[in-house]
């Protein structure tokens, strides 16, 4: 049997969802999230992990980035063999990584891209340092079909603080002229009992979608799940707009499944298995 070539009687493949981002030793949140993500939702998971974190819920206590050549393997050997139908990126440690994963985007023809510029932890630990910043926004910015940050990464890419939900629109707006596509500012670090967030296409106006705020000290990998789901449901043919409600549903009902659990002594994770789903199949061609 000839390898390099499909075999005609397996008309089938899974959704091919490749995770960009670092290890969380804890398993709530990065690689570790989106993995259960991906899962969750009926896609086939791959990842090209960018570094290796120490961290519980408590926080991070150490980060040591992998080389940029590494990083470019991993890439290169999913999308060379697997193929890839959506990218979610997480957690560049450093400007190498970025530029690696810049650079894999355009080689590969990879265009159904979620970015959730993840700069800061739930514990408020750095996870990317600032000098990378700018190379990020730059490079990866134009790239991605939607860019995830919650308030306080917004905060770091505007140079001020979001603090009312009347604010939210025209912070949105200001993300979206550093080069995005379309911005999905996540407002969930705001009081109050109502959840909002705010998606901003090139284009199109405001959308605004609002929950009721679920209570739970469970909340550790909120922003890279809700990524991955916006990137599973890209991958299998929804626009951005319900690409973005739906993941939004899938990390409620995550939140809501896992908010009298007790794991670990700060914040603990959120329950992505609640009700998974067995990989999807779609034609091979």
């Amino acid at each position: 049997m000839d390898l390099s070539a499909p075999d005609p009687a397996l008309p089938f493949r899974y959704p091919r969802l490749l995770t960009i981002a670092g290890s969380d030793s804890g398993g709530g949140a990065g690689i570790q999230a989106d993995l259960k993500t991906f899962a969750a939702l009926g896609c086939y998971g791959m990842t090209a992990i960018t570094a290796i974190t120490a961290q519980n819920t408590r926080g991070v206590t150490a980060i040591q980035a992998l080389p940029a050549s590494l990083l470019a393997q991993q890439m290169d050997a999913v999308a060379q063999d697997i193929g890839v139908d959506a990218v979610k990126i997480g957690m560049l440690h450093n400007a190498e990584a970025v530029l690696a994963v810049a650079a894999a985007i355009r080689r590969h023809g990879w265009t159904r891209v979620v970015l959730d510029p993840v700069m800061v932890a739930t514990s408020g630990d750095a996870l990317m340092a600032r000098e990378t910043v700018a190379v990020l926004v730059r490079e990866l910015f134009p790239l991605a079909a939607v860019v995830t940050p919650n308030l306080d990464e917004a905060a770091l890419l505007l140079g001020r603080p979001v603090t009312r939900e009347a604010g939210l629109e025209a912070a949105a707006a200001d993300l979206l002229a550093l080069g995005a596509r379309a911005m999905l500012l996540k407002g969930g670090h705001l009081a109050g009992d109502e959840l909002v967030d705010v998606l901003l296409e090139a284009g199109r106006p405001p959308l605004r979608l609002a929950g009721a705020r679920i209570a739970s000290g469970n909340t550790h990998g909120t922003g890279c799940t809700l990524s991955s789901a916006i990137a599973c449901h890209l991958a299998l043919g929804s626009s951005l707009a319900d690409a973005v409600r739906l993941a939004r549903d899938y990390v409620r009902e995550a939140i809501l499944h896992g908010a009298d659990v007790q794991t670990g002594g700060g914040h603990g994770p959120l329950n992505h298995g609640f009700a998974p789903l067995p990989l999807k199949k779609l034609p091979l061609r």
